[in-house]
Formats: C-alpha cells, structure tokens, sequence
C-alpha cells in the first residue's frame, strides 16, 4: 500500500510516496517559502495592469492577480488568495499568482496537512531511525532533478527546465516504436515523481505509422494521473503535455539554488550523524559558507543532536 515519508528536516521539510519500495511522488517545503498556495492575507495593491490586472504586495513578497475588483486603485486593500507559488527562473523568477476572495485571512496548509488530505498514511520519520527515505531513493531522485538524467533499461531521458516548458529528450536504440512506448512510461513516472506542471514537451523517436504515434500516446494516457491536457504525437515525434502548476516542480526548485540544496543534505546528513562520531566535518567550501550564514540552521543542528559541530571548509 502507498505510503508517505516525512521528515521535518532543518531548513526544509521533505517527502516522498513509496510504493513497493521506490519513490512515485515527492514534495520538498523549504522554510523560507512564501506565499503557499491557499495562503489568504490582506494585500496592497502596488500596481494596475491592463485587463483588470495587477500586482499586489503581501507578506514581504508580490504576486500578480487577475480580474481585480471593478473601479479598485492603486494604494487599495484587498483580501487575496495565492492560487499559484512563485516559480525559480533563470534571472528572474515568476511572481506568485493571487486572486481576491471574500475568505477571512488564514494560512495555507502545510506540508504535512497537504499529505494528510491526500488519503494515504503518513509515516513520520526520525533521525535515529533507519534511513527509509534513503531506502527508497531519496538521493537517486535529488540527483535526477539537479542533472536531468533519467536512465530505464531501453534507454535514457534528459530533463530540462526552460521559462517556456519542461523538456524530455528520448534517447536509445532500435526499435524505435518499443523505445518510443518504454520511454513514455518513465515519462509519466518522472513527471508524477517531481511534481511538474505547467507545458512539458516530450521528444520522441521519429515514427513513421499512426499506430505507433498512438501507441505512445496510450502509454501516456494510461500512466499519468489526471488532470492533464496533451496534443498527438506529430511526425516529428514530438508531443505537448499541460498540467495545473501550484508550484515550483522539484528540478525548478533545485536548480534554483544548487548550493542551498546541498547545505540542507548536509544538514541532514549531520542531523544522522552518531553521537560517538568525530563532531569535526569537512564541506565543500561553498556549502561551508552557506551554513555559516544560516546560524538559526546550526542552532537547530545542536538543539537535535546534543553535539556543537565543527565545521570546516575543504
């Protein structure tokens, strides 16, 4: 039976569905996140745009919202719900999207509660326990996020974060209508196992029938959970999927800041750490800096493991 693993690790909570041993699904909640989908708050609305259009600010952040109130200005308050997070971009990141309710404010749900509500168990982990997240694949799927690279025993996926879409690449050998079908499988397996949403394009081998370009457009409908839109496999192989995207998709995240998510492995690292253990430890000298910059972090690390650590830069 699906299970969920949590963690409520330092700097980020973490967690992953497991069925039959290996990862299908999984979330990470940093603690510096703002505006959560379903977050209700008062706003000011710091900017009119065309079309009934706008930009509020809230909480220290902004976000855009659509249809504003009729004959609101600029300087007005209003109630606003964040329906979509903001999403990491190279160079610049895309603000966070809101609407106006007539809700009272209230905070959105957390990780742990979005777990709660989906129906399965949720298995809360401790560090003193065996490594389950470990077990499962927990580092094999950071290192599918931070490189891109998926292997399946017919072939290899490279996933690619771009502002207009997420992108697979198929690559393997003949044949090139079983590859074509095997590969759009681990495909919807990828895209349910890091969250991501908004316009995925897939390039597939170049197939010459109908049947064959249906045949993977069936492997696609028959794996990957609702709601998605998609187009056909055109001539060239190439097939358009659109998804809700509440948030930022696990690579997004990741390569959003590269050097924060290997501060905070460490940190979990650290936290699974021994106590008989040497409690000197050599990093990276970027993740060193990154940690010694986030005191509240090594606070935690110490209130946890009842050990000061010492840090060193390699």
């Amino acid at each position: 039976m699906p299970e969920w693993l949590y963690e409520a690790g330092i700097g980020e909570a973490r967690a992953a569905l497991v069925d039959d041993d290996r990862i299908v699904e999984a979330a990470i909640e940093r603690d510096d996140d703002t505006l959560r989908v379903g977050t209700i708050a008062t706003a000011r609305l710091v900017a009119l745009l065309p079309g009934r259009r706008g930009r509020v600010a809230l909480d220290g952040s902004e976000a855009l919202i659509n249809a504003l109130p009729p004959g609101i200005t600029e300087g007005a308050a209003l109630t606003v719900e964040i329906v979509r997070e903001a999403i990491p971009e190279s160079g610049r990141a895309k603000l966070a999207k809101a609407v106006a309710t007539d809700a009272p404010p209230s905070a959105a749900p957390d990780l742990l509660a979005r777990l709660a509500a989906t129906g399965h168990p949720v298995r809360q982990l401790r560090a003193h326990e065996p490594d389950a997240l470990e077990a499962a694949g927990w580092s094999e799927l950071l290192d599918e996020a931070l490189t891109g690279e998926i292997l399946f025993p017919t072939g290899a996926l490279r996933l690619s974060p771009t502002p207009a879409m997420t992108l697979f690449d198929v690559d393997g050998a003949p044949p090139l209508d079983a590859l074509a079908i095997a590969a759009a499988y681990e495909v919807a397996a990828a895209i349910r196992r890091h969250g991501i949403g908004g316009s995925i394009g897939i390039d597939f081998p170049t197939l010459q029938g109908k049947a064959q370009r249906q045949a993977v457009a069936t492997a696609i409908d028959e794996s990957l959970p609702a709601p998605f839109e998609r187009t056909a496999v055109n001539g060239f192989g190439f097939l358009q999927i659109v998804r809700p995207r509440p948030r930022a998709s696990l690579p997004e995240l990741l390569r959003a800041d590269p050097v924060g998510a290997a501060a905070r492995a460490a940190l979990r690292s650290l936290e699974r750490t021994p106590p008989t253990a040497s409690r000197r430890h050599r990093l990276p000298a970027a993740v060193h800096a990154r940690l010694i910059a986030e005191p509240g972090w090594l606070a935690e690390l110490a209130r946890r493991t009842g050990v000061v650590h010492e840090l060193e830069s390699a």
